[in-house]
């Protein structure tokens, strides 16, 4: 059985629906937790409201918010666990999407598959393991949301209308997430060319594998995300 924690509101719709899809067709058990157990929905401007001639680039695509709206029929995503609720020890993997910090160092010390996506390992990046002081991160390779072609460029592009609205953290997610690295070349940029993936071309997609953990930068990166995923978990040893 997989766990799915989502945030309250506003994420990316193909970062957790496209995995769900994957477990999915492969038969796989998969529950979704939240801050406080309330269904989380999506981004609205990702899923209906859009981002006007700039559609074709931010905009999540047909198929992606289709696998989108098949997650929402999910009995287990209507009525989400609460952080607070979750017993980690029940669960084979972790899908992050932005979490609690009890869950998360909970799989790192078990060494369970985890995958994360854009802002994702963040959350990773602030738990500390209890025995070194350090992020769960330190020592490991990893990639997440790219400062200057992804976090800082969306920012750019829509800032004469929606201000802030690609500007969550105080600092980018690359420039945080490398500070706890033990190394700033740990952290994996991938190729230059920012091509989004699809189900029949998952190799466009860029994904970082150290051990039980797996990441990619953006959405566009998510079925081979999924794919690669899918994959661990078959490999993984059962308890």
């Amino acid at each position: 059985m997989i766990l799915v924690l989502l945030p309250h509101s506003d994420y990316d719709p193909t970062e957790s629906s496209v995995p769900w899809q994957y477990l999915h067709r492969a038969g796989i058990e998969v529950r979704f937790a939240t801050p406080t157990g309330a269904v989380a929905h999506a981004d609205p401007r990702l899923v209906e409201q859009g981002f006007g001639p700039l559609n074709p680039l931010l905009m999540t695509r047909k198929p992606d918010l289709e696998s989108y709206r098949a997650m929402l029929s999910d009995p287990h995503f209507q009525h989400p666990m609460a952080y607070a609720d979750v017993d980690p020890t029940q669960f084979a993997g972790l899908l992050d999407a932005d979490a609690a910090k009890r869950i998360a160092l909970h799989f790192f010390k078990a060494g369970k598959p985890i995958a994360s996506v854009c802002h994702g390992p963040l959350l990773f990046a602030r738990t500390l393991d209890p025995e070194t002081g350090r992020s769960v991160l330190y020592g490991r390779k990893v990639t997440g949301l790219l400062s200057v072609t992804m976090e800082l460029a969306a920012w750019m592009i829509t800032a004469p209308w929606l201000g802030r609205y690609y500007r969550t953290y105080p600092q980018t997610v690359e420039a945080e997430i490398k500070a706890t690295l033990a190394s700033p070349g740990d952290f994996i940029a991938g190729p230059p060319a920012l091509l989004r993936d699809s189900a029949s071309r998952p190799e466009r997609g860029f994904t970082v594998r150290d051990g039980n953990l797996l990441t990619a930068r953006w959405p566009g990166d998510c079925h081979r995300l999924a794919a690669e995923w899918l994959r661990m978990l078959k490999e993984a040893p059962t308890s």
